[in-house]
């Protein structure tokens, strides 16, 4: 799972997935859905940290310490399925809301109502089951910088990838896939500035973007680079998404007195 300042909760894809007229009524009323999804991750933002401020993380030892508590923030927020649905549907109220204030057509108004009940319905599951927060959290990482080095790689077109680890082996999202070409060569990785709380960093290549694997044996150390030996491993594990929550964070509804 990815975290919250990774970059957009939802995509464009995630949109037309709940309702799929909202292309043609965004192209028809003038609407970026782009800036919409960017305004409200920021509304979301401003809430979370409301909410953060209200209760302290659950993890398997019980309660955790109040040095923990002020410590912990919006750069620990791991995007959990509630999260993700809340953001989804938060963009579409924002959508229909702007869509019948152009137009004032009712239908507009009743999709609005619709998804905005949605939005109340995602963001009452994430308080009751809790806003997932990572202990140490490991960033998105950037496109990792390729270039041909002397190897016998096979020729073809590959898709590189990376993702950084922290000092429990937990690793952060991947990073947007280079692409590369060799012919009579093979490739060189090389990671960009790591990220705080970045110990290492794994290496990902594949012929397709969706079956990129591991190919290093442990991960790499921050600032070493990677170079692909002739044979491509295709067995491992596939580039994720980013790490589980340490804990669900307890939001009550209501400020607490005292």
């Amino acid at each position: 799972m990815a975290l919250f300042l990774d970059g957009a909760v939802s995509t464009t894809e995630d949109l037309t997935g709940q309702d799929s007229q909202l292309l043609n009524i965004a192209s028809t009323e003038g609407i970026d859905l782009g800036g919409k999804l960017a305004l409200a991750q920021e509304e979301l933002g401003v809430e979370l940290r409301a909410l953060l401020n209200r209760g302290g993380p659950v993890g398997p030892l019980g309660w955790i310490t109040p040095a923990y508590i002020e410590q912990a923030g919006i750069g620990h927020v791991v995007v959990t399925p509630p999260l993700k649905m809340w953001h989804t549907f938060r963009t579409l109220e924002m959508v229909y809301r702007d869509a019948y204030n152009n137009a004032l057509n009712d239908r507009y108004a009743g999709k609005r109502d619709a998804f905005h009940e949605m939005a109340a319905w995602a963001r009452e599951k994430l308080i009751l089951l809790g806003i997932g927060m990572a202990w140490n959290p490991v960033p998105r990482a950037a496109m990792p910088a390729v270039a041909p080095a002397q190897g016998s790689l096979a020729a073809g077109t590959y898709y590189v990838t990376m993702a950084w680890v922290n000092s429990a082996g937990e690793e952060g999202a991947s990073a947007t896939p280079a692409v590369a070409t060799t012919t009579g060569n093979t490739l060189m990785v090389r990671p960009g500035a790591a990220p705080q709380g970045a110990t290492g960093w794994n290496a990902y290549l594949g012929v397709s973007a969706d079956r990129m694997t591991l190919q290093n044996g442990s991960p790499l150390a921050p600032a070493q680079s990677w170079t692909q030996p002739p044979g491509l491993t295709t067995a491992g594990r596939t580039a994720g998404s980013g790490q589980a929550p340490s804990c669900l964070w307890p939001a009550p509804r209501m400020l607490q007195r005292g």
